[in-house]
């Protein structure tokens, strides 16, 4: 029998899914970034991050995740990992 996940590794366990699940978002939208790049990806690094390709991600985070996002929210994602912030601060 294994032992209960104390807090902390809840919170690691559930951040690492939430980082798992945009990363394959990012993918979807991103096929040709690695895992790695993805993690670095900003709409000032990546080319291919234009207004269309910020709309198809939208989408896809939000059915990815089941939110929706506000206009000013969507202004704040700017990148994986302003994305990824603001998910690990939503409510589980």
């Amino acid at each position: 029998m294994s032992s209960p996940l104390s807090t902390s590794e809840f919170r690691g366990n559930l951040m690492n899914d939430t980082e798992a699940r945009l990363i394959r978002c990012f993918s979807a939208v991103f096929p040709q970034l690695s895992n790695q790049e993805i993690g670095l990806a900003s709409m000032e690094n990546l080319e291919a991050w234009d207004s269309s390709a910020a709309f198809t991600l939208d989408i896809v985070i939000e059915e990815e995740f089941n939110i929706q996002f506000g206009p000013n929210v969507l202004e704040k994602f700017v990148s994986f990992r302003s994305i990824l912030d603001y998910l690990k601060g939503l409510p589980s």
